[in-house]
């Protein structure tokens, strides 16, 4: 199995970056309350720095906006995971949901950076980081229809369809993160590395919160135009 970034999402963004962790043999429904503790503790942090701030203008925030109109999606319509989750923090609506999710979404507040993850054991053949030809399957997380991609949207697929639409607005409900998952793959993203090593400096800290707190190994790599592409460990 490969991760892999077409040409045609680095024509869009050439500049971007794509920290990737594979976790394999973690528990995440591991009986521990540190991660929810961490994730308490940083939206507590977020929401005091955001007291007042329009979240549309911020840094973290508006790039991500301009590059969803890069690719057709109104950015009012379509958030980037860091701006619901810094609206969310602001407003005191974000809550724990499991260890990977909370040691993830502790990683983008700290970070300021866009994070995610799909279980590894419902993908179906290799992971494209891509742009949409329209049509592919996907339902998001609580739906009951489909939703695919407008041609040319950027998505992540695998080949039974968009595992997370409009780059990381909204992931797919067939390979979201479970109680059962025990493989998972955990991404992190710039469009551009500035500071220098950013993405590199969140990824190292997302794979050493994990193994320590919900066990497993992790494989890390971060994607570029030079690096597209990452074969994924096996399972054992």
């Amino acid at each position: 199995m490969q991760i892999v970034v077409t040409d045609v999402f680095w024509d869009l963004f050439p500049d971007a970056q794509i920290g990737v962790a594979i976790v394999r043999g973690c528990d995440n429904a591991i009986a521990t309350e540190r991660p929810g503790a961490l994730l308490a503790a940083e939206i507590a942090a977020t929401a005091a720095a955001l007291e007042g701030v329009d979240i549309a203008s911020h840094p973290a925030v508006a790039p991500w906006r301009a590059a969803y109109a890069r690719f057709g999606a109104k950015p009012s319509k379509f958030r980037s995971s860091i701006e619901s989750l810094l609206r969310s923090a602001q407003a005191g609506r974000l809550r724990s949901i499991s260890p990977l999710v909370d040691l993830y979404n502790v990683v983008s507040l700290r970070h300021q950076l866009p994070c995610g993850g799909e279980d590894l054991a419902a993908i179906v053949g290799d992971i494209r980081l891509t742009r949409a030809s329209g049509g592919e399957s996907f339902r998001t997380i609580g739906a009951e229809r489909d939703e695919p991609p407008a041609p040319g949207e950027v998505i992540y697929a695998d080949a039974a369809g968009a595992i997370c639409r409009c780059f990381n607005w909204r992931e797919a409900d067939r390979t979201k993160l479970t109680g059962a998952t025990t493989d998972a793959m955990l991404v992190i993203e710039a469009l551009a590395d500035q500071p220098a090593n950013r993405v590199g400096a969140a990824l190292a800290e997302l794979a050493a919160l994990v193994p320590s707190l919900v066990g497993g190994v992790v494989q890390t790599a971060v994607l570029h135009r030079t690096h597209p592409a990452l074969t994924i460990s096996a399972a054992g």
